[in-house]
């Protein structure tokens, strides 16, 4: 009886990590499209994002204030919407992540450029934008690994240690003496 409950729970995962193998993948692009996407379309209305004012200001540094936060927001939405739909619709990946990338790279210099509206008198201890800015190195990372399937390849479950492990467990002298006891007493 336990025997064939190990069985279905070791079935059942294997098939859930098939699953997730298979569509993992799209759920994560889609959803960084997503997530890209809202927050550009947000840095089109004046007063939504809470990225605006610090993004504002890092463009107009980095271009020595020559592009005003006037020009360069509306930019920055379009360039996160392009990614986001980008992502979402599964176009020119690798130029749409290249985009995230260096988009990436752009969200990250407040760390440096503002430390005193991104840290909080301790280095470890970010001030609440700085921690909304920190947390693109999750972003960041879906990007890389979105990458990796470019061209077409995909993620694949590895049933087969799956069935080794399972088989392995089976064989263990100290597993058959358990399944011996357990079935016995049921």
């Amino acid at each position: 009886m336990i025997r064939r409950i190990v069985k279905f729970v070791i079935a059942t995962e294997a098939t859930i990590v098939e699953w997730k193998a298979r569509n993992g993948m799209d759920i994560l692009r889609v959803s960084l499209g997503i997530v890209f996407f809202w927050f550009g379309v947000l840095k089109f209305f004046h007063g939504l994002s809470a990225a605006e004012v610090i993004a504002g200001k890092t463009i107009l540094k980095l271009s020595f204030g020559y592009i005003k936060p006037v020009v360069s927001l509306p930019i920055l939405a379009c360039w996160e919407c392009i990614i986001g739909l980008g992502l979402i619709f599964k176009r020119r990946l690798s130029f749409i992540l290249v985009l995230l990338y260096f988009q990436m790279a752009g969200t990250a210099l407040p760390l440096f450029f503002f430390p005193d509206e991104t840290w909080t008198t301790n280095l470890f201890a970010p001030t609440l934008l700085g921690q909304y800015i920190i947390k693109n190195i999750v972003l960041l990372s879906a990007g890389i690994l979105i990458s990796t399937t470019v061209q077409e390849k995909r993620l694949i479950a590895n049933d087969d240690k799956i069935s080794k492990e399972l088989s392995l467990q089976l064989r263990t002298p100290r597993y058959k003496r358990r399944f011996k006891r357990e079935s016995i007493s049921n």
